[in-house]
């Protein structure tokens, strides 16, 4: 063999390697995108429940809520994480209860991202004792 031969089957080589490469680290195409999740949140009295919805079952069942105290401006560093739940699959669509807090407050409800679903906040809503 040759040096030019030598230089150019080496050059090949690394070519196809470099093209692996490439190849691997590239994202598929095909890897379907991050699923929309909402969340949803209600105060009956100071008990707190709420829903998971999305296309994807896997966005909502199973699926972990995390239960914020909103103090002062919400997203605040100062909100507390107060509970949280894991959804059940009920007629499709994620569930979620906390049961009855007993505290009175402003409180929303998180999902985090995952590799299948994206996250979601709900609005803010005020939980309060019944006087009756």
């Amino acid at each position: 063999m040759t040096a030019r031969t030598a230089t150019r089957t080496l050059a090949a080589v690394v070519g196809l390697a470099t093209a692996g490469a490439v190849l691997v680290a590239t994202p598929s195409s095909t890897a379907a995108p991050r699923a929309t999740t909402v969340v949803t949140i209600k105060a009956e009295n100071t008990d707190l429940s709420g829903t998971v919805k999305s296309k994807r079952k896997a966005c909502k069942d199973g699926r972990k809520v995390y239960l914020y105290l909103q103090r002062g401006a919400r997203g605040g560093a100062n909100d507390e994480l107060f509970a949280t739940d894991t959804t059940e699959l009920e007629d499709g669509v994620g569930e979620w209860d906390t049961g009855n807090l007993g505290f009175e407050g402003k409180f929303y409800a998180t999902v985090k991202r995952t590799p299948q679903c994206k996250a979601d906040s709900s609005p803010t809503v005020v939980a309060e004792r019944d006087d009756d």
